[in-house]
């Protein structure tokens, strides 16, 4: 596709300008999507990640009770729940909607010595590298028909054993970097010897079972970012508990509430039954709805997985509007605006002069743009302002 282009000094409220972009959006009904989150399920076999992975992307993966039905990750791809979006593109007079996406992986169960290549280690450790957010399914539920790989439901030594596995190859790859800096440090080498102390730290808390998140960062020259370190990576705990136990988790989820208390763990936890969510997945809408209201379920199990991986990621959304569509965008808090819209296209950095920015607060507030400017709402910001959840942008290039 070719955008339309927007000069400075236009008026109209969209994007930017005439050159080729690279379309990777999909359709889905009057929406479309756009890459933006890939989350990782991991667990021990039998924690619930297939039925995870089918309630949120209705993918209809094998999900048997018995160890390793998942041999080759299962990757679904589902938009990015954005309510928001419909006004925006209300507001601005876009038909198309175009939003992000979570890519769920759904990756073979760890078992103990996997970071040793026992079970599906390998293959398991070498695709987590790749996401972008580790959601650890735990499995809190008592079923005589489905199997746990040690004989017993314990979600505490559940979360330690996977902890355990990262932690251990992270260990390995920590300890081979610190044996080539050493000699180097030894030296006199100011830089090796920062690096030193960073891995040593790394290594001492790797030993014990604590994430490399757990050890404070030494600046911007930090080594640890050379090793891609499994524990370095955004994290969030997903309880999986029975129907009985919703909407909070009751009993069953107080052993992983417990565990995360007693580390002063802050990975967030979100509660799911996902057999439940898994079987609400193929009703319509509405009668799943009902359903959850039934259950006392505020949300579906999409909405507060994306949740709890854009509060890991600290991500904001941000909204442009763009010829005939209207689009959502994710960044990290605190982006300055001319990195944020460089995901659209790489030269809308370098060429970036000045940006329009209206808050969705105020777009509720107005029935167009035109009376938005009219009241002095609209914003006129430099290269380095912050985006904010919910901005509307147009950018001059």
């Amino acid at each position: 596709m070719r955008p339309w282009v927007t000069e400075p000094g236009d008026t109209e409220w969209g994007w930017l300008f005439n050159r080729e972009r690279r379309d990777d959006s999909a359709a889905i009904g009057d929406y479309s999507t756009h890459m933006a989150l890939e989350v990782g399920l991991v667990g021990l076999p039998n924690a619930g990640k297939s039925t995870l992975f089918n309630a949120l992307t209705q993918a209809g993966a094998t999900a048997a009770p018995y160890p390793f039905t998942t041999v080759d990750p299962n990757v679904g791809v589902v938009p990015v729940p954005e309510a928001r979006l419909q006004l925006v593109g209300d507001r601005t007079g876009q038909a198309r909607r175009v939003l992000p996406t979570l890519e769920a992986v759904d990756i073979a169960g760890l078992v103990k010595g996997a970071h040793r290549g026992e079970g599906l280690g390998n293959q398991f450790l070498a695709r987590i590298r790749e996401v972008d957010v580790i959601a650890q399914v735990v499995r809190c539920f008592a079923d005589p028909d489905v199997a746990h790989p040690v004989g017993k439901v314990d979600p505490a030594e559940d979360i330690s054993t996977v902890d355990r596995e990262l932690c251990a190859k992270d260990l390995e790859s920590v300890s081979s970097r610190l044996e080539r800096e050493l000699p180097i440090a030894k030296s006199g080498d100011a830089r090796a010897r920062e690096h030193v102390k960073t891995l040593e730290a790394l290594a001492e808390a790797l030993s014990g079972g604590r994430g490399a998140r757990t050890v404070p960062r030494a600046g911007v020259d930090d080594v640890r970012d050379e090793l891609f370190l499994l524990t370095e990576k955004p994290t969030l705990i997903v309880a999986n508990v029975s129907e009985s136990a919703l909407p909070d988790g009751g009993e069953e989820v107080m052993p992983v509430q417990g565990i995360l208390e007693q580390r002063g763990d802050s990975r967030p936890l979100v509660v799911v039954a996902a057999q439940i969510e898994s079987e609400l997945a193929e009703l319509d809408p509405e009668e799943a709805e009902m359903f959850r209201d039934e259950l006392g379920l505020a949300t579906g199990t999409l909405d507060r997985i994306v949740r709890a991986a854009f509060d890991a990621l600290d991500l904001v959304v941000f909204f442009t509007s763009d010829g005939p569509e209207a689009r959502a965008w994710t960044t990290p808090r605190g982006t300055p605006i001319a990195e944020a819209v460089a995901q659209i296209h790489t030269d809308f950095q370098q060429g970036f002069i000045r940006a329009e920015v209206l808050a969705y607060t105020d777009l509720e507030e107005f029935e167009s743009i035109a009376e938005a400017k009219h009241a002095g709402r609209v914003r006129t910001v430099g290269r380095e302002y912050p985006v904010v959840d919910g901005d509307l942008v147009h950018v001059m290039v």
